[in-house]
């Protein structure tokens, strides 16, 4: 198995590399996809306001920046404030419809394969007939890896573990600024990350 984002560049290697390898997306990546036309959404929209001097829509743009990008539980007091208006930040509500398929592709991350699938063709058709420009995109791509999608809800991996032990190692290298040899940013690395439980004595009372 061999998990990873959607880029198209992925596919010849894995087939050239791993011929028998089943390719799987990472579930954050899927939800990154959406997040991130999801917020292209909201810089046009926030922009056209610009243009047209409305500064209500301006304003209300600003206040749900960070709210439609989070999940709902995430939400903190004031960004569920400004969440609560979200159906009514523009004139035709596209940001509302926009955040909509955010949520149901993310769900249908967590449904059995059966439900998931009959989930994704119906997100696909909706997302393609939003007369959205950014998530009728989007649904070219997600029909594009509907298979891997799938494939990923059915095997149930991801790249959560080597992805946190990148961010460690990311972390130790700052930590390791100024080090004269690169083998003590190895070996600080190798007691961070390599698994034993090391703890210094502790004085006696």
């Amino acid at each position: 198995v061999v998990t990873g984002d959607g880029a198209r560049w992925i596919d010849p290697c894995v087939a050239e590399r791993c011929p028998d390898a089943e390719r799987v997306l990472d579930g954050f990546h899927i939800v990154s996809w959406m997040t991130d036309a999801l917020d292209k959404v909201r810089k046009r929209l926030w922009n056209q306001a610009r243009r047209d001097g409305d500064e209500k829509t301006m304003k209300r743009m600003r206040g749900v920046k960070y709210a439609v990008l989070k999940n709902p539980g995430d939400l903190t007091g004031r960004q569920e404030e400004a969440f609560e208006s979200l159906r009514d930040t523009d004139p035709k509500g596209q940001l509302y419809r926009s955040w909509q398929p955010k949520e149901l592709l993310r769900t249908l991350l967590k449904h059995p394969l059966e439900q998931a699938r009959g989930e994704l063709n119906r997100w696909v058709f909706r997302a393609s007939h939003s007369r959205i420009p950014e998530i009728v995109e989007l649904a070219k791509k997600i029909r594009r890896r509907r298979p891997d999608i799938l494939r990923t809800i059915r095997l149930g991996y991801s790249n959560a573990r080597p992805e946190a032990s990148d961010n460690r190692i990311k972390a130790t290298i700052r930590m390791a600024h100024g080090f004269h040899h690169v083998t003590n940013l190895i070996a600080l690395v190798m007691l961070r990350c390599g698994g034993p439980d090391i703890r210094p004595p502790q004085p006696r009372t």
